[in-house]
Order: structure tokens, then C-alpha cells, then sequence
């Protein structure tokens, strides 16, 4: 299986459980379980449509998302990673 996307052929690489949608549609109660720790695919004709996740998952996808498209973070990203900046500990309260 080839996917136009080096992203997606790796999280299907990574990915654990893959079903059709016609076992998924059989069995999405027990699939919606198996999301929560596992990553799962439903493919058709052997190519990926979708991919069940946890909703902690996908809310660090969003995350992760929101950081990459904010230059200044990214900045701040890039700096630390070159030593050009360093974390403190917060004083005790």
C-alpha cells in the first residue's frame, strides 16, 4: 500500500489495528474502546480513510498543530533547541 502523503505512510506504518469500514461499521462500539489506547485505521480498497484516535490523542495533534503555526513559538522552539535559550524553575510560592 502507497499513500501520497510520507506522513500518513508512516502513521499507517505505526499503527496497530486496521479494519474495513464494513468491519468497522460491525464492530465501532468495541473500536471506539480500542481508540482510546490504541491507534486504529479503517480502510477501503486498501487505502486509509479514517483514523480512530482518543480524544486526548487528537487534543495533542491540535496542540502540537496550534505551536507549529505560531511563529513566535516556533522561534522560542528553535532557540532553546540551538541553546540560545534556557528554562528556569519557577520560585516556590
Amino acid at each position: 500500500m502507497i499513500c501520497q502523503s510520507p506522513i500518513i505512510d508512516l502513521y499507517i506504518f505505526s499503527v496497530k489495528t486496521t479494519y474495513t469500514v464494513t468491519q468497522a461499521q460491525a464492530a465501532l462500539p468495541r473500536l471506539l474502546k480500542q481508540a482510546k489506547t490504541d491507534l486504529v485505521t479503517v480502510t477501503r480498497r486498501d487505502e486509509p480513510v479514517a483514523f480512530l484516535v482518543s480524544r486526548e490523542r487528537m487534543e495533542a495533534f491540535v496542540e502540537t498543530l496550534e505551536i507549529m503555526a505560531d511563529p513566535v513559538a516556533m522561534k522560542q522552539v528553535q532557540d532553546y533547541e540551538r541553546g540560545k535559550m534556557k528554562f528556569h524553575p519557577l520560585p516556590e510560592e
